[in-house]
């Protein structure tokens, strides 16, 4: 099965609001004693991101 995402006006901007702790997190910044703050960032983007995208499972000819 091919699936393919379609994101239409991929090369717009979102903007999401991310604390400074979890922006670094993204970047690849440990904090081992806190292990939610990279897990919040994720869930932002992720929230953001499945705002904007079409998940199209048609076969590809």
């Amino acid at each position: 099965m091919n699936t393919s995402v379609r994101i239409p006006q991929g090369d717009d901007t979102v903007k999401v609001e991310l604390t400074v702790k979890e922006a670094m997190a993204l970047a690849g910044a440990k904090f081992p004693n806190n292990h939610s703050i990279e897990v919040s960032a994720r869930k932002k983007l992720n929230n953001i991101i499945s705002d904007h995208y079409i998940e199209d499972n048609r076969p590809v000819n």
